[in-house]
């Protein structure tokens, strides 16, 4: 489930983005320390919006670039 606060992130770089992730899963291990679980499901929100957004943006990229197509791991040996 993403937060409803998070609407656009469109406007985020992929190490914004990544920076964030880092800085919330951080804070979502202090949340699970202080046995906070209003902080926990809220923070788990945020990650979700912030992850979607993220993985979006690098399905994007191996499309733009053709990478499965590139890659081969089919073997030459017999």
């Amino acid at each position: 489930m993403q937060h409803p606060f998070i609407t656009d992130l469109s406007d985020k770089s992929m190490e914004d983005l990544s920076k964030t992730l880092s800085d919330l899963n951080q804070k979502l291990n202090f949340a699970y320390r202080a046995q906070n679980g209003a902080l926990i499901n809220q923070l788990r929100m945020a990650i979700e919006s912030y992850n979607s957004e993220y993985k979006k943006r690098i399905d994007e990229m191996y499309k733009k670039n053709n990478i499965e197509k590139q890659i081969n791991i089919s073997s030459d040996r017999k």
